[in-house]
């Protein structure tokens, strides 16, 4: 048997880019001050960054912050501090991280939260709000904190009002136009701040009633012209938004052929198709502001 020789030495092979921490701690907060109750439901990660080399090339653990110590540091910094916003609670973290140990320079903290609705005005009962999903991600890089806030999964609907015409056709080409029709999409959303200076739930109940205003009142004459209006308009009214991004598959509805039973049908039933679908992507800017790809970077799904 041939020997395998052991090419790889410090001369040929470094370390890349790095980070870990602990995935997907899902806390809880019941705010038990009064006999009316407050819940928020965050799903949190904390990932780290910093000078790590020896803990990849030598296995030396001495800088090794444990992911079970970000962990408990996640639900002792809710307990102490509550839950402001998802947003500040990652701020938190991220200067406590970077603060505790001086090896660590940076990371990635980010968030989901999961809403919950009063059971018709009870107390302490309540059901699961399915609207949508909160996001947010802090990115710290030294004393620098880069702040994105969004949701997913908020589903809307127009049942007229929307068309599609003009497009250019070739041989391959069969959707026939039309200037009304149904225009569905599952709206997921992210955008930057300029500043860690913000109320953030408040901006963001203020950016999804805009994205949910700006969908209604225009005639749409194709999804990409509507994300635009919807980002336009958050950008108009949020100075301390510097870009909004947008990723959304467009639901397709096609009226459903029943001439083979002999039955009219004038855009009444239409076969709700979940694949395959188109998946439009943009993100409108504020003009000279400065752009930052750093903070971007491990937020799949957006361009």
């Amino acid at each position: 048997m041939t020997d395998v020789v052991n090419r790889t030495s410090t001369d040929t092979v470094v370390l890349g880019a790095n980070q870990y921490g602990k995935a997907e701690n899902h806390v809880v907060r019941i705010d038990r001050d009064t006999d009316r109750h407050e819940i928020r439901d965050l799903v949190v990660t904390s990932q780290l960054r910093g000078d790590l080399d020896a803990v990849h090339t030598q296995g030396d653990n001495s800088r090794c912050v444990p992911t079970d110590t970000q962990k408990n540091t996640v639900f002792a910094f809710v307990q102490q501090y509550g839950i402001d916003s998802p947003e500040a609670l990652l701020l938190q973290l991220a200067d406590h991280f970077t603060g505790e140990f001086e090896w660590i320079t940076g990371g990635r903290w980010a968030a989901q939260e999961h809403a919950w609705s009063r059971i018709g005005d009870h107390d302490h009962c309540f059901v699961r709000n399915k609207d949508e999903v909160r996001t947010a991600v802090v990115v710290a890089e030294g004393g620098s904190r880069s702040v994105i806030s969004g949701f997913q999964d908020l589903t809307v609907l127009k049942s007229t009002g929307s068309g599609f015409t003009g497009y250019p056709k070739d041989r391959y080409t069969t959707l026939p136009e039309t200037e009304d029709r149904i225009m569905s999409t599952d709206v997921a959303t992210r955008w930057r701040y300029s500043s860690t200076d913000v109320d953030f739930d408040a901006v963001y109940a203020d950016v999804k009633e805009i994205i949910l205003t700006r969908f209604t009142d225009h005639y749409s004459k194709a999804l990409q012209e509507t994300l635009f209006l919807m980002g336009k308009a958050v950008i108009e009214a949020h100075p301390e938004i510097d870009e909004i991004k947008f990723s959304c598959p467009n639901k397709h509805h096609f009226v459903y052929n029943l001439d083979f039973c002999g039955l009219d049908n004038d855009k009444e039933t239409h076969y709700a198709a979940d694949r395959p679908f188109g998946l439009i992507e943009a993100t409108i800017q504020r003009k000279g502001a400065p752009e930052n790809e750093h903070a971007w970077a491990g937020i799949a799904g957006f361009c």
